[in-house]
């Protein structure tokens, strides 16, 4: 049986479209030559080095903070972090065990709670704000000057930093300072932090004389396990200081961008000025925690 013209026409004209449609893909294409077609098939060496180096963790120091006090880890450009901090009301020491467990280690009851948010501006600069729920609202950038390596045997960072009580209407207190860290290469890292914090008395300015406050805080974080540390720190002061400088130790698990922390301190402060001030004293005791989160 024999087919019909018109059937033959539109079988030729498919066969006609399929061919000339193999043809324009293969026009199309940019020609390579051999060794260009080898090197495609070939992985791009600096294709794994696009992410910059200061995106991965870095197990000597995970977070930009120890307990209260900042670290030299370098932010990245455009990465962002975020982090709470927790300290509860009840002194750890008031009553006895039972009274204690009565209030569920002091989680029965207040707090004074944290909530900062920071951001890389540029590599190595970092600008954020931080708020505790008593209304104290505190600004700050802080700037790598020198990054730690086979000629420069510490990191160093510039800071600053303003905060003021009653949601930055009154009692504006400014610091200024440097972060110096030391890593101990995988096993943590050591800190000293030289800052001067004006307007750190609470009292009226003009009742008192003494208004400022040096302080030197101190502190490590040492990795006991692959992402277990356990954190201590201080910050002994000159000029005014009321009550007992500033004294914390912490215990920290590391989950991937997330911090968690639980840390027990002499006080409740979390802002520059606020640990300048100092803890209440050695007897009273508060437990707390930080949880900190990288979006990078």
């Amino acid at each position: 049986m024999t087919a019909s013209p018109v059937r033959t026409l539109i079988s030729s004209l498919i066969v006609i479209l399929f061919v000339f449609a193999g043809h324009a893909r293969a026009a199309a294409a940019p020609p390579q030559s051999e060794p260009q077609a080898a090197a495609a098939q070939q992985p791009d060496p600096q294709a794994s080095q696009t992410a910059p180096g200061d995106r991965a963790v870095d197990p000597s120091q995970p977070d930009f903070t120890l307990i209260a006090l900042p670290t030299t880890l370098r932010m990245p450009k455009f990465a962002s972090a975020f982090r709470v901090t927790h300290r509860f009301n009840r002194p750890l020491g008031d009553g006895d065990f039972g009274d204690l467990v009565e209030d569920a280690f002091g989680l029965d009851g207040g707090a004074q709670i944290g909530l900062e948010y920071r951001f890389g501006i540029w590599s190595g600069t970092q600008v954020g704000i931080h708020r505790t729920n008593d209304k104290t609202i505190e600004f700050f950038l802080q700037h790598q000057v020198f990054r730690q390596n086979d000629r420069i045997p510490v990191g160093i960072d510039a800071l600053a930093a303003i905060e003021g009580t009653n949601n930055f209407r009154d009692s504006h207190s400014p610091a200024l300072g440097a972060v110096v860290s030391r890593t101990l290469g995988r096993f943590g890292a050591v800190y000293a932090s030289p800052i001067w914090v004006n307007n750190s008395n609470p009292d009226l300015i003009e009742f008192v004389d003494d208004n400022d406050t040096f302080m030197v805080g101190l502190g490590a974080r040492l990795r006991v396990r692959p992402s277990v540390y356990v954190l201590v720190e201080g910050a002994p002061r000159f000029g005014y200081k009321e009550g007992k400088p500033h004294l914390s130790f912490a215990l920290e698990k590391r989950a991937g961008g997330h911090a968690f922390q639980v840390n027990f301190s002499n006080g409740f402060g979390t802002t520059l000025a606020q640990v300048a001030r100092g803890g209440i004293d050695y007897d009273n005791w508060f437990l707390g925690f930080n949880i900190s989160r990288k979006f990078f």
